[in-house]
């Protein structure tokens, strides 16, 4: 048995309640989200869960908390979870137990001092009309009607949303305990945890045992984490990295002021100041570009609060005078600066830790753990109960993030600083991070600099975005945005293209990624892909855990190539990847692994390799499958060379015939490329003819200059994943997270194909599958094109006859057949079943910051529908029609 450090808490009277001697589950820590998870679990039937609190209910970080409520957020998942805690703190508790939370709906106002961040709320407004959210843009002029102490002098408009509104803490916190016990909950309080007992079964895997306490131990093989600040110190307890930060976060709360009462919240972006009414007065508190850190993290530190820094809070001050002149005669009553837990990109920690089973993290939430509190609360109780959560929940998953960068503290540091600063930034479509980069770079990244490359970030990984052409823009390391007495980079290219992106149209290299497109579509173009996840399953049962883990059947002869997806218990996709069958045989490190029996080579888009690593991982687990999962993503790089004129430069340097008849689509061989051993797969991203060439590192550069050096003749050109993005959408090939994610069935997204449902073979997922199929989908994706060169990203609302069906997930232009392509699932208003009659018969139309546009619908991709391209099948007359056109 494994134990960890103590967690030591002085003080107290000793438990409220005597410890029971085991629990279903023990939530850890009294603020919004340990009372939220324990209220939700017992509703859901779990009654014999405990919360422990070390001191009393919100003494952590909760009972100052702000405790605003805004409805619209640039996330569709974002919006259904503040959905939930609004319904829970305005409507449920109060009906449960018959007690007041203290919710007041006094309305919420963002202010735009600029067309940008005008546009960025006519973006939430849109959106906000699918989810049936009131809300309003209204001119300077409007605004001051409504709220008549405010300068509207520098306003460009601001956007009004009457339902939102203001929690209050204690009265939140309570009544959610009251309610939980009311189900058989039992909550203490004055019960600090000194350890977590993790033991280790027969396979290997670590599991929670139990809790202990200076005052007994219960044993429990579920513990949540909901502990705020000191949330990683309890992690430790448990071998469980948990990668937040704590800084001081302030407001100050104003003297009474005449004529402010009624009034509604207010988020002045630009001025990075928030107005919240509290009764007569006025809260003012931001984010600052200079926050303090805590480093010492107290244990003793309950209903405490720092001493304000003048020096960092004064901004919001002037910020705040700006907006509500009437501050300047008005003076303050109390100051409020404590602690906060911020994480590396603003979003909280939740669902299962990848290093112990039974441990989930409900922490890091960013000062909005008020706000999304009910939704996080219910979704984690979901995870618990039923081992994924209802929602999409991937961006607030712990296995968004790569193990290597979970206790890396520079990592974690300057992505927190970072994305607590932009905090109130306008969220555009394209932006990148500027903290910790290259901290994992593959072996093409020197060469590709140097030519050019504007690199974007994910999981930690450095992959080609798109080619700039006037030289190289390397990205430096951070500068913390001058703070701290830091000096800012000077002449920094890379940060002067990344604002150019700062847009919501089209962006002014717009043309260069047409030309990859289309120098792709035409003749050739080559794609970094080495940041991909590159997994080997191998063992006595791989081909068993094979049949279960992949919806399609992968069990083809040796040499085959199969695109598949992962799903959950409800027939969610969880993953879509390719898995390759590897021919029986010795190593031949990192190529081919060692293999008795069966073994398949699995490669998963990069920036979700760590999620799949984990959900394999659980299912063998969970399956008891005598395998291994063996990762060498390191290990290998992989370039895709891709367009009608691939194969004519491949066989220049490849020592295998690529004719059809030799080499048909979605198989693979080891070969030799101008001397190096690497593996060939016959596949596309694009919809083109083309390969991948997956490469050991140490000959991946000399590859790609013999592959540079055979097309020149072909003029071929290095491309990013922004031509990628466009090239897929025009193909309607599916991008995990964005067309595709846990919530929905490859039958909602179109892809039955990857289901082996006319097979007898069982797999997870699939009569979960079979159930829908025989009720008919009540969801499913559909492409959309609109004639007007309209730049669209995904959130805009879809309407058919008139009437808000959804909105899109993901959208980019088409640059082949030149429109803008958007993708968005749509559900019937009346509850019935979507079918092709249903598409077919409406009339449909996109909103995009106000803006109706309209909609023409496809069931198959606008861009070559019969898949000819992939095959290889092109007109005969092509390459004179494109030498025409080129010249």
């Amino acid at each position: 048995m494994e134990r960890a450090g103590v967690l030591k808490v002085e003080g107290g009277s000793g438990p409220t309640k005597p410890l029971p001697k085991s629990a279903e589950a023990v939530v850890i820590g009294g603020g919004s989200l340990g009372c939220q998870t324990v209220y939700h679990l017992a509703k859901m039937g779990m009654t014999n869960v405990v919360l422990l609190e070390r001191d009393r209910l919100t003494a952590g970080t909760t009972w100052h908390t702000a405790g605003l409520l805004w409805q619209l957020r640039p996330s569709d998942v974002e919006v259904e979870l503040l959905a939930h805690t609004r319904q829970v703190i305005s409507h449920d508790l109060e009906q449960e137990t018959g007690l007041e939370t203290g919710w007041i709906q006094n309305g919420g106002l963002f202010i735009a001092s600029n067309k940008q961040r005008l546009d960025e709320y006519k973006r939430l407004m849109s959106l906000g009309k699918v989810y049936g959210i009131e809300s309003h843009v209204l001119s300077p002029a409007e605004t001051k009607d409504l709220y008549p102490l405010m300068n509207v002098d520098d306003l460009y408009g601001t956007l009004y949303v009457p339902k939102d509104g203001t929690m209050d803490p204690a009265g939140t916190c309570t009544t959610l305990s009251r309610a939980a016990t009311a189900r058989g909950a039992t909550v203490i309080e004055n019960c600090p945890v000194t350890g977590i007992q993790v033991s280790t079964d027969d396979m290997g895997v670590k599991r929670v045992k139990a809790v202990e306490t200076f005052h007994g131990t219960i044993q429990t093989p579920v513990v949540v984490n909901c502990a705020g600040v000191w949330a990683t110190k309890l992690g430790e307890m448990a071998g469980v990295k948990v990668p937040l930060i704590a800084m001081h976060h302030a407001y100050v709360v104003t003297e009474r002021i005449e004529g402010i009462q009624n009034m509604p919240n207010v988020r002045d972006h630009d001025a990075s100041v928030y107005l919240r009414l509290q009764g007569d007065a006025l809260s003012v508190g931001g984010y600052e570009q200079n926050p303090v850190f805590w480093d010492k993290v107290s244990d003793k530190f309950a209903f405490s609060l720092f001493d304000l820094d003048w020096d960092v809070f004064m901004q919001h001050i002037e910020g705040a005078i700006n907006r509500v002149p009437a501050l300047e005669q008005t003076g303050i009553k109390s100051t409020v600066c404590g602690p906060e837990s911020f994480t590396a990109d603003h979003k909280p920690l939740m669902g299962e830790a990848p290093e112990v089973r039974g441990f989930f993290l409900g922490c890091g939430f960013n000062s909005a753990g008020m706000m999304l509190g009910g939704g996080c609360g219910r979704e984690l109780a979901h995870w618990i109960i039923h081992g994924r959560p209802e929602k999409d929940m991937y961006g607030y998953d712990i296995r968004r993030f790569h193990h290597s960068l979970t206790d890396n503290n520079k990592w974690i540091r300057e992505r927190s600083h970072e994305s607590y600063a932009k905090n109130y930034s306008v969220v555009f479509p394209f932006d990148e991070p500027l903290a910790s980069r290259n901290m994992r770079t593959d072996p093409f990244h020197k060469v590709l600099t140097e030519q050019g490359c504007v690199f974007q970030e994910r999981h930690g990984w450095e992959r080609p975005g798109w080619f700039n052409q006037d030289g190289a823009a390397p990205v430096l390391d951070y500068d913390w945005y001058g703070a701290y007495d830091i000096s800012k980079n000077q002449n920094y290219k890379y940060n002067e293209l990344l604002g150019k992106e700062y847009t919501f149209d089209y962006p002014p290299h717009h043309h260069v990624i047409k030309n990859e497109c289309l120098t792709c579509r035409h003749g050739v173009s080559v794609f970094d892909m080495s940041y991909f996840g590159k997994f080997y399953l191998t063992g006595p049962d791989a081909k068993k855990a094979a049949d279960w883990l992949f919806s399609a059947d992968v069990n083809k002869i040796p040499g085959s190539t199969v695109y598949t997806c992962m799903l959950n218990k409800r027939g969610g996709s969880e993953a879509d990847l390719t898995v390759s069958r590897l021919e029986a045989g010795t190593a031949n490190l990192p190529l081919a692994p060692e293999a008795n029996g069966d073994a398949y080579y699995l490669a998963i888009g990069g920036g979700v390799a760590e999620h799949n690593w984990n959900h394999i991982k659980t299912v063998l687990q969970d399956e008891a499958f005598n395998c291994q999962l063996t990762d060498y993503s390191e290990d290998m790089g992989m370039i895709s060379i891709q367009g009608p004129k691939s194969r004519e430069v491949l066989q220049e340097i490849l020592d295998t015939d690529l004719s059809n008849e030799a080499f048909a689509f979605s198989t693979h061989k080891v070969c030799n490329a101008a001397g190096h051993k690497v593996r060939a797969m016959r596949l596309s991203f694009v919809g083109e003819l083309g390969w991948e060439l997956h490469i050991p590192k140490d000959s991946c550069v000399p590859v790609y200059q013999a592959v540079m050096a055979a097309g020149a003749k072909h003029s071929i050109i290095n491309a990013g994943y922004r031509a990628i993005d466009s090239l897929s959408i025009e193909k309607g090939y599916r991008h995990w997270h964005a067309d595709l994610r846990p919530d929905d069935t490859p039958l909602e997204a179109g892809l039955a194909f990857t289901c082996k449902m006319k097979s007898t073979i069982p797999f997870l997922g699939r009569a979960s599958l079979e159930k829908q199929k025989a009720e008919g989908l009540r969801r499913r994706i559909v492409c959309f094109t609109i004639d007007e060169k309209v730049p669209m990203f995904g959130l805009e609302a879809i309407f058919r006859n008139g009437v808000p069906v959804g909105h899109l997930r993901r959208s980019d232009y088409g640059f082949f057949i030149d429109k803008q392509i958007g993708y968005g699932y749509i559900r019937n208003p009346d509850g019935g079943v979507v079918n092709a009659d249903f598409i077919k018969s409406g009339k449909f139309a996109l909103e995009r910051m106000g803006v109706v546009y309209e909609a023409k619908p496809h069931l198959k991709s606008p861009f070559d529908p019969s898949n000819n391209r992939v095959k290889g099948i092109y007109p005969d007359n092509y390459h004179n029609v494109y030498k025409a056109n080129a010249q």
